[in-house]
């Protein structure tokens, strides 16, 4: 496996210190980010299986992740968004997956912070009591993976094994975004597990979709329009449901980047997705969306190449706000 940087493995000797003394102080939380996507809840559920004390928890389970819950019987608390009743004793909270403190959904108690993510924005104010690991990896689980390989190789049973390899698989695009590091990674979970790789992949994309889904996708799609923006192209629709999945079949039409925006009750989303291609020609798809919550309002972030918003504005607004932010991004020639 790919060796990490002297730095990096300095911070997960720290955190490790970090965590011994918080499960002797007491329970300690590991939180997820509120999207529940398999990233997220595999990168809690594997640092959980370190200590007893540890209990993985969040709002939201995603398709996948809820399947493979299920599955494994793996303990996940769910919490509700009024949450308040954190153990009394709680030593600290590990928060993997989220790059403000809203993206957790939860408010959290003043107990001593761990973040560890992968997300190009950072919006956490921390203390001195806290800590952060903010990695430029393809995904959390990839960093989860590191510290369980360097600190607790014994709790890499097959089903983290599984947790972490789905969260790294899906976060990558099935590796279409992934970097040597990703496959080192997956090379490493696979080696130490016996995963037949062909197989988990197999049952990882056996999700089923209902016939009024797979409508709504084909219509979603129907919609689609293209539209330029500065030196980009972008391929732009609307959609009720699963945006994810619109945005990232739109991606292979060979587009710069895809928008589908979603309003419903007041409220509006955009989901954004860019083929590496882009990302590597300068498109920071995290980067636009944090900038648009701060002019619109709401949430946004996310990584270069995948990315969303929520908030109230009209959707129009922010689906122009986003095309404005796109054009104004200049294309490094010369790169792929």
């Amino acid at each position: 496996m790919n060796s990490i940087s002297d730095s990096q493995s300095h911070q997960l000797d720290e955190f490790h210190t970090w965590l011994l003394q918080a499960v002797k102080r007491g329970p300690v939380a590991v939180v997820t980010g509120k999207n529940g996507d398999m990233d997220t809840v595999g990168s809690a559920i594997a640092l959980a299986s370190v200590h007893p004390s540890m209990m993985a928890c969040g709002l939201h389970l995603g398709r996948i992740s809820k399947r493979l819950v299920e599955r494994h019987r793996a303990p996940f608390r769910k919490l509700a968004p009024t949450h308040r009743s954190w153990p009394t004793d709680l030593a600290g909270i590990i928060v993997v997956d989220a790059a403000a403190e809203n993206q957790t959904g939860l408010e959290l108690p003043q107990v001593p912070l761990c973040i560890i993510d992968h997300h190009a924005t950072n919006d956490w104010n921390l203390s001195s009591d806290d800590l952060m690991l903010q990695w430029d990896v393809r995904a959390t689980t990839e960093v989860v993976t590191h510290y369980l390989l360097r600190h607790a190789k014994d709790s890499l049973s097959i089903p983290v094994c599984e947790f972490l390899l789905a969260g790294l698989v899906t976060d990558t695009g099935r590796f279409k975004h992934a970097t040597a590091a990703s496959f080192a990674t997956a090379h490493a979970l696979l080696d130490v597990s016996g995963i037949d790789y062909q197989a988990f992949l197999q049952e990882l994309e056996s999700e089923e979709v209902s016939p009024s889904e797979r409508g709504a996708m084909l219509r979603g799609m129907n919609r689609a329009t293209i539209t330029e923006a500065g030196d980009w192209s972008i391929i732009r629709t609307t959609a009720g449901t699963l945006e994810g999945k619109i945005a990232s079949l739109l991606t292979g039409l060979g587009g710069d980047a895809v928008v589908v925006t979603r309003h419903r009750d007041g409220a509006t989303r955009m989901t954004v997705r860019a083929p590496r291609s882009s990302v590597n020609q300068g498109l920071q798809l995290g980067q636009i969306m944090s900038e648009i919550a701060q002019s619109l309002g709401g949430e946004g972030g996310g990584h270069d190449g995948a990315a969303g918003w929520s908030g109230t504005a009209d959707p129009v607004a922010a689906e122009s706000a986003f095309v404005d932010a796109v054009a104004r991004c200049k294309r490094r020639r010369g790169t792929d």
